[in-house]
């Protein structure tokens, strides 16, 4: 590298302005691969330094011209030209950061590195969210008979695998500066800021609001059937929900259970007919039709269940050996949009709203998977919804990606 330099020694020290014939050496030095990389942080620094190189060398000086205390001309370090002091001071600005580990994120993800954005994945709990809860998946395409923590550890190492920025942590806080349209994140571990966001952090067990459901929360009470059931094996539960997710996992349950009641509010399932006439077919499975659990009472373990009917109001109450009976919560979820609450439009539920793109009304905010509003949530529309986000952040950034 030295050698190179004292070729150059004629045009810096000839040079008023040593910006244009310094970058000159740049070219040559600097690794052109860097270029081209999709995090140019490091890059940058290395350009900082070697741009500072010569005043440390003594072979080069500024065109303005310092004298000190005693009158005798100086020449200090020769000022960094703009984009490179523009982008040093910039370089732990993201391109995207992508909020939740999901389906939606994964896929986001994907796409983003195809993109060859510099884009960072944080997921605060488990890669697949809500995905690796899933005991059975049989209607994602192209991969029958999967379960879920499969499924999703091939969309993290395929993420990986291509080059993705995929990390656990937690974000509690996103800001937006309307003034540069930079996203400010707030971690455990310091502040994240990006260009843009996609958000996709899907959505949270509902509680259903009967007296006792706090108390014995993991005592009794659950919210996975996949994670809890097996402690359950040769015992009563009782199944809160009429929709899909209440219909599937009292089917799951059924293999450890020797009884298994749901428990439906309104007079008629809302799960898809081909579940519900499997549910009716089992002989494991008792529903008990506009009916709601009233309150849980119990010493350690749950030991009494009162119930009341939707129609009558009447409560009756049902006894059984402390700890014999547990009660599973399937009432839909909460959606996780409260870091943004002040960024985009939500329904009733809390879901948030979006276009076709995933955009939301603050610009490069996205929003994809279980968090949005949609009419169908399974793993294949979130999927979808993460390459769709990717993309539209890709084409905010300046670089769209055709189809």
């Amino acid at each position: 590298m030295v050698l190179r330099i004292r070729k150059l020694r004629p045009c810096l020290r000839s040079s008023a302005d040593v910006s244009i014939c310094w970058l000159l050496y740049l070219y040559v030095q600097f690794p052109h691969g860097c270029l081209s990389r999709a995090s140019r942080g490091d890059c940058y620094m290395q350009v900082q330094k070697w741009y500072m190189l010569p005043a440390q060398l003594g072979i080069a000086g500024e065109s303005k011209h310092e004298k000190n205390g005693q009158g005798r001309v100086t020449r200090s370090a020769s000022p960094l030209p703009d984009w490179i002091a523009m982008e040093s001071t910039n370089q732990q600005v993201k391109d995207l950061v992508i909020v939740g580990g999901g389906p939606a994120g994964l896929t986001a993800a994907i796409y983003a590195q195809r993109s060859l954005l510099d884009a960072v994945t944080l997921e605060q709990e488990a890669f697949g969210g809500q995905t690796i809860l899933t005991s059975e998946i049989d209607n994602y395409p192209g991969l029958p008979h999967t379960d879920g923590y499969t499924l999703s550890e091939a969309m993290r190492s395929q993420a990986t695998d291509l080059g993705a920025d995929v990390r656990m942590g937690q974000v509690t806080g996103i800001a937006h500066d309307g003034a540069s349209g930079l996203f400010s994140l707030s971690t455990p571990d310091g502040d994240l800021v990006t260009k843009s966001v996609i958000l996709a952090g899907g959505a949270t067990p509902r509680r259903a609001g009967f007296q006792g459901e706090e108390k014995f929360a993991s005592h009794g009470v659950s919210y996975c059937a996949t994670c809890d059931g097996m402690f359950y094996r040769g015992k009563r539960v009782f199944v809160v929900g009429g929709g899909n997710s209440a219909a599937e996992e009292a089917l799951f349950l059924t293999r450890f259970a020797n009884e298994v009641i749901l428990i439906v509010r309104k007079d008629h399932l809302r799960a898809q007919a081909a579940v519900a006439r499997e549910l009716e077919a089992n002989e494991k499975i008792t529903i008990r039709y506009l009916t709601s659990i009233f309150s849980l009472d119990g010493g350690e373990l749950p030991s009494s269940i009162t119930f009341r009917n939707n129609e009558t109001g009447e409560t009756t109450v049902e006894t059984y050996d402390e700890g014999s009976f547990g009660v599973f919560v399937f009432v839909g979820r909460v959606p996780a949009s409260q870091l943004v609450k002040d960024l985009v439009d939500v329904d009733p539920s809390g879901y948030i709203m979006t276009d076709e793109r995933m955009a939301t009304r603050t610009a490069g905010l996205f929003a994809a998977g279980d968090v949005r509003k949609t009419p169908l949530r399974q793993i294949v529309t979130a999927a979808a919804d993460g390459a769709i986000a990717a993309n539209s952040a890709a084409a905010f950034l300046g670089r769209p990606v055709e189809g």
